[in-house]
């Protein structure tokens, strides 16, 4: 692990070592932290699935509840952060405090709002998710627990994105991993030891969340890190618009994901529970098998603004064509794999049920079809935040599970039933595909220009 004694040191290392390398250590570390969050994410679903179908469904059910906490996290954490790399970029390290202090004590504030609304309205909250009569006890049990660590679990994202932006990303992993290896450990106590059910699954989500946040609290201003201090907190509207704007692709990407979520519940409820089942599973697998590419676009975020911010911007094209390329063989290679296996991933998830293996089999592997596609969504949605356009940034962040997904999944079932609940992501992911083309050779035409005045 490197160490820096000065901002200066980081900086140098940041807009000067070779990319492939500089990329690779940021990522591994990003990748690792993903990973073990999709693997406890999985978790969940993995041990209730002994509880039957209806307590499977009611974590599929919660799961968009869970997508709108993290909504606001990545709000908070991705604006502040992205915002904080370009500040280390020009070396002004006072204004990055203060805009990271801000960030972090408003996102805590904001997940506080949303524990409290939810609690008091918590039945018609999972009505609204898609739980069904058989599913909503289940889901009321999950979602009291998940609204009570809201706040430390808002405080975590933003943490942990702050640290990574920073290009601190071994401390960020140190946070999110151990969390995740706990939250493994723990499930199976609460849900069967303790008997809990499906409430302890949630028990064990909000205990683990509330560790990896003090672990990343306190690595908050270590090892070059910035510190968090409520004296740097400020509400001066430039700075909290900045934070805003910056994390509004986040929140348009993590918000949708929730509205996606809750539409596929409802679009699988007239096939039953099996069928929601199955989706909950499919959405933590698809999740998990494009984790590392999330963790590896991470590790490239902070170079990419550190060097954006100091006009180093072949540099920038450089890596993100670097990334592009790495990602897509990547997903290409897990796409394959997971289809030929695709029966005996969902069997692992639900054993009991021979209706939910076989409808996840298939979600499973029509999903696979179109997930190579997303590395250069993803890979472009991360570098236009990171440097500030947000307009295209926000564009390209709503068009995966909002603009594509929302009208076809409110179309396909109706003429093709279940296979239309199926086909609706993988159609809006090449079509999330073919809007990032432009999206992204403009911007990139735009930054060679920028390159070419500064050489002149």
């Amino acid at each position: 692990m490197l160490k820096f004694n000065t901002p200066e040191e980081k900086f140098q290392w940041l807009t000067t070592a070779p990319l492939p390398g500089l990329i690779g250590r940021l990522a591994v570390p990003t990748i690792i932290s993903m990973l073990i969050t999709s693997v406890y994410n999985m978790a969940d679903t993995y041990f209730v699935g002994s509880l039957g179908k209806s307590a499977q469904g009611a974590v599929g059910v919660v799961f968009s509840l869970m997508a709108v906490i993290q909504a606001i996290g990545f709000t908070f954490g991705n604006g502040s952060g992205n915002t904080v790399s370009r500040l280390l970029g020009r070396q002004d390290q006072a204004e990055a405090e203060a805009v990271a202090a801000t960030g972090f004590f408003t996102g805590v504030a904001a997940g506080g709002g949303l524990a409290i609304l939810g609690l008091l309205f918590l039945d018609p909250l999972v009505s609204v998710l898609g739980a069904t009569e058989t599913i909503l006890p289940y889901a009321r049990d999950y979602a009291r627990y998940i609204l009570i660590g809201a706040p430390w679990m808002v405080g975590s994202l933003v943490l942990n994105n702050l640290l990574r932006f920073e290009g601190n990303s071994t401390q960020a992993m140190l946070g999110i991993t151990t969390g995740g290896i706990l939250n493994m450990i723990l499930d199976p106590i609460f849900i069967f030891g303790l008997n809990q059910g499906v409430g302890g699954a949630a028990q064990a989500t909000i205990i683990s969340q509330g560790v990896s946040f003090c672990i990343l609290l306190y690595n908050s201003g270590r090892k070059g890190s910035l510190p968090i201090r409520w004296s740097r907190f400020s509400l001066k509207a430039e700075r909290l618009s900045a934070i805003i704007r910056g994390g509004m692709p986040a929140f348009y990407r993590q918000g949708l994901a929730s509205v996606a979520s809750i539409l596929l519940n409802w679009a699988a409820k007239p096939f039953g529970d099996a069928a929601i089942a199955a989706m909950a599973i499919v959405s933590k697998v698809n999740m998990f098998s494009g984790s590392a590419l999330i963790g590896f676009g991470q590790g490239f975020q902070p170079v990419c603004g550190f060097n954006y911010g100091a006009g180093s911007y072949d540099r920038v094209r450089k890596g993100f064509w670097f990334c592009v390329k790495i990602g897509t063989v990547v997903l290409a290679v897990i796409a394959g794999v997971m289809i030929l296996i695709a029966p005996q991933v969902v069997y692992r998830f639900q054993r009991a049920d021979p209706e939910v293996v076989e409808l996840g089999a298939a979600a499973l592997r029509c999903q696979m079809l179109s997930l190579p596609f997303t590395a250069y969504v993803i890979l472009n949605n991360m570098m236009l935040q990171t440097v500030g356009e947000n307009m295209r940034a926000s564009i390209l962040a709503m068009a995966r599970q909002g603009l594509f997904f929302v009208p076809l999944i409110l179309i396909l079932p109706r003429s093709f039933l279940f296979s239309g609940v199926m086909a609706a992501q993988p159609l809006s992911d090449v079509c999330a595909f073919l809007l990032a083309i432009p999206l992204s050779t403009g911007f990139l035409r735009k930054m060679r220009a920028m390159e070419e005045k500064k050489k002149a």
